[in-house]
């Protein structure tokens, strides 16, 4: 189920009366963002791509450009929607949104977290982290989780048959991904495999998932990078 240097999947649609149909459902993480000061911006407003995250979105785009993609729909947020807009224009299609798909809610938003000069080097913030399991800083995974299967149920109905893009946040996508295939939920963020610009595709035979694919046709970048 995971293959870092294929391509996106395709869908090809069954021609046999009672063969099976094929849809792929492609959640594909932001570009990165341009953010200088180096906060974790969450849901923040406002933030857009940086030049390097609008020719990462390019890049998608033409890797997607001769697939069958006849949905294309992204989180509330601008990073989100800049990353859809060369995928949709190629396809000739509008981008919907779906507040299913945002980035994930977080109480250190607006802050630096980074380490040695973030603002979990003070006392006052460390409750915060008590329990690691639910989070207790932030949305618990397990909503993440079933909005994100939401998203990917509407996408797949939306795309019967063809392929569906569906663009999102690290988090929101690789707890997704790990609710899938029954991993649990918590996790170490420094091993997320969501790079910028990367796509988990979910493929259907039908109704059924049976097969999950992740491929990076932007290149590779650190999880844990800055603008991320």
């Amino acid at each position: 189920m995971n293959n870092p240097s294929a391509d996106a999947p395709t869908a090809e649609a069954a021609e046999i009366p009672g063969a099976k149909t094929r849809t792929v459902v492609h959640f594909l993480r932001h570009g990165e963002v341009h953010n200088p000061t180096g906060i974790l911006y969450g849901r923040l407003p406002g933030f857009r791509l940086s030049v390097t995250g609008q020719a990462q979105a390019r890049t998608v785009a033409n890797a997607l450009a001769d697939h069958d993609i006849t949905y294309v729909v992204a989180s509330p947020l601008q990073r989100a929607q800049e990353t859809a807009s060369p995928i949709a224009e190629s396809h000739g299609l509008t981008i919907s949104t779906d507040e299913n798909l945002i980035e994930a809610d977080n109480d250190f938003e607006g802050l630096r977290v980074s380490v040695g000069d973030g603002v979990l080097r003070r006392p006052r913030h460390w409750p915060k982290l008590r329990d690691p399991f639910t989070p207790s800083w932030g949305e618990p995974y397990l909503q993440i989780a079933h909005r994100m299967l939401a998203a990917a149920n509407t996408a797949r109905t939306k795309a019967y048959g063809h392929e569906a893009v569906c663009v999102s946040h690290q988090l929101p996508v690789w707890t997704l991904r790990r609710f899938l295939q029954g991993n649990r939920l918590w996790h170490d963020p420094r091993r997320r495999e969501c790079g910028l610009a990367s796509l988990t595709s979910l493929v259907y035979d039908n109704d059924n998932l049976v097969d999950i694919v992740y491929s990076e046709p932007a290149g590779a970048s650190d999880p844990m990078v800055t603008g991320a």
